[in-house]
């Protein structure tokens, strides 16, 4: 019972600071709609989400080339 409480009393609170972050970007985001500028950190967060899975794509190559190359020894 008094994690139940415990565990109630955590998520509003997590809950309340989502609130309050999401109105405070709210206002940066507007302006940078605004100004035309969102389009430019979109694209480059999505830059740098493509960089990363290529990045993670050329590891598991390698790494599964490096395993097949000690099984077959």
């Amino acid at each position: 019972m008094i994690q139940n409480k415990k565990f109630s009393i955590i998520f509003v609170l997590i809950f309340t600071l989502i609130i309050q972050s999401l109105q405070a970007q709210s206002t940066e985001v507007d302006f940078l709609r605004s100004t035309g500028k969102i389009y430019t950190v979109v694209f480059v967060v999505l830059i740098l989400f493509i960089g990363i899975f290529i990045f993670l794509k050329s590891i598991d190559h390698k790494l599964t080339k490096l395993e097949n190359h000690i099984k077959n020894e």
